[in-house]
């Protein structure tokens, strides 16, 4: 499984990207406009952190198909060919990625809600579809089912679509999607470090440490030992 960071301050990003395995970044309006910053100036940051090689998806904002198609090919020209173009699942939103698709420009569709609509958004050339796992929760739904769902629906059917599940709550939700083989999640940085931040661990590595200079002396590693041989 992939893993993306969905956020778009860049000091976190830096962060996590410095300490993690991390396969891109994902962003959107909200989380841009959060940074009080120009979102070109941002995303061009962001790019230069995860390097050309790392995913970045940019959401377009219009609202008509004609619109999405412009910023789809501003977007793809601006942060390169690694660089995937968010476009909602809706009526216009599919008439822009079918023409998208028609240009070579990546595209993945979001604000997806049911598995139709990722059906729907594969069917057009979609690289990606982004269920919101936890904003279907709070609809009284089942997010993470409702993503497996789509997995199966793009496996059974040999669509050539990959899942980027998004809006999760806590890393429990991620660590059962990834068990169950979807192919990317992008979640927040504290998401991400929830994945090992635990109690247990720490007090573990801190016995090993203490245990390690009652038989040395404070502050002698591996090194310290081999390089006095």
């Amino acid at each position: 499984m992939k893993l993306c960071i969905d956020d778009a301050d860049i000091e976190k990003i830096r962060r996590i990207v410095d300490v993690y395995p991390i396969d891109g970044v994902s962003t959107n309006p909200s989380i841009l406009a959060k940074t009080g910053q120009n979102p070109a100036e941002v995303l061009k940051e962001i790019r230069s952190i995860i390097g050309a090689e790392g995913e970045l998806f940019v959401q377009a904002v219009s609202l008509d198909a004609k619109g999405m198609v412009e910023e789809g090919r501003a977007i793809a020209k601006a942060l390169g060919p690694t660089t995937l173009v968010k476009i909602p699942c809706i009526p216009q939103g599919y008439k822009a990625m079918k023409q998208l698709k028609k240009e070579g420009i990546r595209f993945i569709g979001t604000a997806i809600y049911t598995p139709m609509q990722a059906y729907l958004a594969a069917a057009c050339g979609a690289d990606y579809v982004a269920p919101y796992v936890n904003r279907i929760d709070n609809m009284g739904f089942d997010g993470v089912q409702v993503t497996k769902d789509i997995h199966d629906i793009l496996t059974k059917n040999k669509m050539d679509c990959q899942l980027l599940a998004a809006s999760f709550k806590n890393s429990q939700q991620v660590l059962d999607l990834a068990k169950y083989g979807i192919g990317a999640a992008t979640a927040a940085p504290e998401i991400i470090e929830g994945f090992v931040k635990n109690p247990a661990v720490d007090a573990a590595v801190a016995q090993f440490a203490s245990d390690f200079e009652a038989l040395t002396s404070p502050g002698t590693t591996m090194v310290d030992i081999f390089q006095n041989q």
